[in-house]
């Protein structure tokens, strides 16, 4: 059952013990995904995996929880700056200090079960494949760093030309086939898993509670698909997805169509990814809070406690 609680007060106290090294709650989300793949890369290299895949580059840094004060010469984040922050959201909102989340899809939401090189390789064997995975990845990144049309939109309708080009690029082989397979793979639901076993728990009570809820994604057409086959469409009341939106994060179009379909202003939503850049500096541009996935918040049941609801 969800109810208004001082959960965000304790969930501060928790971020802040993590941070100085005291006792909090062990992350429960990420502990799969961390072993996948680190790639370096925290701009973009991570947001390929959804299609035709990527590793799950799932690449944890240290957050920085919005309106909290770093003490000087200290690890970690102030815990009267916690409370203060927190205090002023519920005097803005009340106890329940955010109206609407937003989630990140790809590193958040979901990972790849998988490695992408493994699957590229394994898949491209019967094509004549011929790359070692770290060959593949490192051809990946490269492809995926390089520039896509004037727009910079890579992903329109199914992304199948961008992806063309990815698979093409990361392994050597143009083949047809070879690109439908992959292609075709990863959108079921044996490519993918959601990172948090309670997710659909945390979604639930927070939808009871009265906080709406949407997917903020850089992603093609099959993403809703996909959620549909990982049984957890109706977890939201939105889907803002790039391709449709025609707007790919951090631009911050896609976070105000997020608020938009909700029905919010962007001060009265929060939303959670794993990137620093397209999720975090993006929707802060938008006027949303923001909090950073591995970082600020690592599991849904802590997104939830810091809104203020008890799960």
């Amino acid at each position: 059952m969800a109810r208004a609680t001082k959960g965000s007060l304790t969930a501060a106290v928790a971020i802040c013990a993590r941070v100085r090294g005291g006792a909090a709650p062990s992350p429960t989300s990420l502990s799969s995904s961390r072993n996948l793949h680190s790639s370096g890369r925290k701009d973009d290299s991570r947001r390929q995996e959804y299609s035709t895949g990527a590793t799950a580059a799932v690449e944890v840094e240290g957050g920085v929880p919005g309106g909290l004060r770093r003490l000087p010469g200290r690890q970690g984040w102030d815990l009267a700056g916690a409370i203060e922050y927190l205090e002023y959201r519920r005097s803005l909102y009340g106890e329940i200090t955010h109206k609407a989340l937003l989630v990140d899809a790809v590193g958040t939401l979901v990972v790849p079960s998988q490695p992408m090189a493994q699957i590229y390789r394994q898949i491209g064997e019967k094509y004549g494949v011929k790359y070692s995975e770290n060959e593949i990845l490192n051809r990946y990144r490269w492809a995926y760093e390089q520039p896509w049309g004037r727009s910079r939109l890579r992903y329109v309708d199914d992304g199948r030309p961008f992806w063309q080009y990815i698979v093409s690029s990361s392994t050597g082989c143009s083949n047809l086939e070879y690109f439908e397979e992959l292609y075709k793979y990863y959108t079921t639901e044996k490519a993918w898993h959601i990172c948090d076993p309670d997710a659909g728990n945390v979604f639930r009570a927070l939808r009871k509670a009265g906080v709406k809820t949407a997917i903020v994604s850089n992603f093609d057409t099959r993403l809703r698909p996909l959620l549909q086959a990982l049984n957890c469409d109706h977890w939201f009341d939105a889907v803002a997805v790039s391709a449709e939106v025609a707007a790919e994060k951090p631009n911050p179009t896609i976070f105000l169509k997020a608020c938009e379909l909700l029905g919010v202003k962007p001060e009265e939503a929060v939303h959670v990814g794993d990137d620093r850049r397209n999720d975090i500096w993006g929707a802060r541009d938008a006027g949303c809070d923001a909090w950073l996935w591995g970082g600020d918040v690592h599991s849904f049941k802590e997104v939830a406690q810091r809104i203020g609801i008890q799960v």
